[in-house]
């Protein structure tokens, strides 16, 4: 991988008013030191399979700062890098009463940057977006940026991934091209994080993430069919221990707050270690992931974060799955609830950001509503088994597909919405990835606060053109009667409410921002773009933007809902 004391990182993990949380990978057993401002603070290393990671808590910031700081490891810097051309990394910590700023989107494949790179993927627009940030021009940067899912392919792999693998293992068996544990995850992480540019800009903004299916392998958890196929392969056992074990490592540590950390059982162990050895987690990690694989609602991927009047939830829609037919479910029980307890108002913007879009375009909702029930049942064995073979064909598993989860979390948005869990917010939102096409829908309201589906994807994974037009085919107006015929064909309930397209659909790479303004929730996207032939200096443009302003007339608030429902 590198030569370097430093393997990655350091990135710019859960930052707060006073405190910050920095992530890196090192090549040995070490210690790793943070300074800025004259004050320091370190950490010890941990080993995962022979990687070693640290995670630095920095407390005692003043809000609303941006200090430079320097990493060392072991006494030497290793950060800022000698002779560094982009500017000092920052810890950038909340300033009270500011309004939040986020950057978000989904689907990025870690290909080079050059012209067969861009030809094949596109310009990733996040490396577009952090040359634009170390220029010092453009707009302010934002508070954070969240990766709503595909940070990694796990199962579509590159050539230079390939390469890797090839030199470690016959590629003519199971599972070939794929991933097969946790050495193969650290270098995929590699490849994603270490373009300079994009390193830089993961050292100063700070982040949060989330997992989809490429993450571990396409359509991960879509019915219980395939999670009984798959469990047949022999490869598979380590290949989703080691997919929840590095997703662990190198996204959702850095995802907690310190106090959220302080309970996490595997931190506990870290924390809890004394000895002067470096703390060897492989096999308690293992079994962590094992376990959480097995029994979904031992551990919780999810997260919650209040900034200022902004309330943001990350929702697991992948691992936290109930397969069972007579118990189907995106969200499991413990997931349901948790997501309940927090569905409130008293904010001026609610934010639910989960991978898959809860608002799929009309026509594509009552499509995979009706491939569900044919899949469970509906129309008989035969027509069942031609359904799960659609389903896994077509990616047929959005929360449409999930229809009880959809209803129950369509009647949250609502209560939300009407006032009947808090003061009704200006918005409820949801912000997804996954679909390879960005969009904005509304539900058809007549009062109460709006509800928003923005969808931003893909970062850097374009859809074939054949697949745009299904895509673009489905956003439009007539696919939405004809889709809801073929739905109430097999007996599917019509959905509690109706949306409709507001904004898209558009193909390009992208990375949405949005912001809380005073007329409202300002959201737009934005690309790279080539000029003459220059692919390793892309510039930023604006692909579309819309403005979500209050309503003028909302809903008459009821107090709150009974006191046994609230967080």
């Amino acid at each position: 991988m590198t030569t370097s004391a430093l393997v990655l990182g350091p990135m710019m993990r859960y930052v707060d008013e006073t405190s910050a949380s920095i992530w890196v990978e090192t090549r040995d057993a070490s210690r790793v030191t943070v300074s800025a401002g004259g004050k320091q603070w370190d950490a010890r290393t941990f080993a995962v399979h022979s990687h070693h990671y640290a995670l630095v808590e920095v407390d005692g910031l003043e809000p609303g700062s941006s200090s430079p700081y320097t990493v060392d490891i072991d006494g030497a810097q290793v950060w800022p890098e000698a002779g560094a051309t982009l500017p000092p990394p920052l810890i950038p910590t909340l300033k009270p009463g500011k309004p939040l700023r986020l950057a978000y989107g989904s689907c990025r494949t870690s290909v080079p940057h050059d012209a067969s790179g861009n030809r094949s993927h596109g310009v990733d627009a996040l490396r577009a977006y952090a040359l634009e940030m170390s220029s010092g021009g453009g707009e302010p940067w934002p508070d954070l940026v969240a990766f709503l899912g595909d940070q990694v392919y796990a199962d579509s792999t590159s050539e230079q991934m390939q390469e890797f693998i090839k030199a470690r293992r016959d590629m003519t068996e199971p599972p070939g091209e794929e991933l097969k544990d946790f050495e193969e995850y650290a270098h995929l992480y590699f490849l994603a994080w270490s373009d300079p540019t994009n390193r830089w800009l993961l050292s100063t903004l700070p982040t949060a993430m989330i997992f989809d299916d490429h993450d571990i392998r396409d359509d991960w958890n879509a019915s219980l069919s395939w999670r009984e196929s798959i469990q047949d392969a022999e490869w598979w056992h380590g290949r989703i221990v080691a997919g929840l074990a590095s997703y662990w490592v190198y996204q959702h540590l850095g995802n907690l707050s310190p106090q959220d950390r302080a309970g996490d059982p595997i931190w506990q162990k870290i924390a809890a270690h004394r000895g002067s050895d470096e703390l060897d987690l492989s096999g308690e990690l293992d079994k962590f992931a094992e376990r959480a694989d097995r029994d979904p609602e031992s551990y919780r991927w999810s997260y919650c974060r209040d900034v200022g009047d902004v309330r943001l939830i990350v929702a697991d829609s992948r691992a936290a799955r109930n397969l069972q037919p007579d118990r189907r479910a995106l969200l499991d029980d413990a997931e349901m609830a948790w997501l309940d307890a927090r569905m409130q108002g008293g904010f001026r913007h609610l934010l639910v950001a989960t991978s898959l879009p809860f608002l799929l375009p009309m026509g594509l909702h009552h499509l995979e509503a009706w491939d569900e029930a044919v899949s469970e049942g509906a129309w008989g064995k035969r027509a069942a088994r031609a359904g799960e073979k659609l389903r896994q064909a077509a990616d047929l598993e959005h929360w449409a597909a999930f229809q009880d989860s959809f209803r129950k979390v369509a009647g949250m948005a609502a209560e939300v919405a009407d006032g009947l869990r808090g003061t009704a917010p200006e918005s409820v939102t949801f912000l997804s990835g996954d679909v390879h096409f960005s969009y904005v829908s509304e539900v058809k309201r007549a009062a109460g606060s709006r509800i928003i589906q923005a969808v931003c994807s893909p970062i850097r994974n374009p859809l074939p053109r054949v697949l745009r037009s299904f895509g673009a085919v489905m956003s439009y107006a007539l696919a939405a009667p004809v889709g809801a015929l073929i739905a109430r064909s097999a007996k599917v309930a019509d959905p509690p409410f109706r949306w409709s397209g507001i904004k898209g659909p558009w193909f390009d790479n992208n990375l949405a921002c949005l912001e809380v303004v005073p007329e409202g929730l300002k959201l737009w996207w934005q690309r790279g773009v080539v000029d003459g032939g220059d692919h390793l200096h892309p510039r930023l443009e604006r692909v579309a933007d819309i403005t979500v302003a209050p309503r003028r007339t909302p809903a008459k608030a009821a107090a709150r809902r009974p006191s046994a429902r609230r967080a």
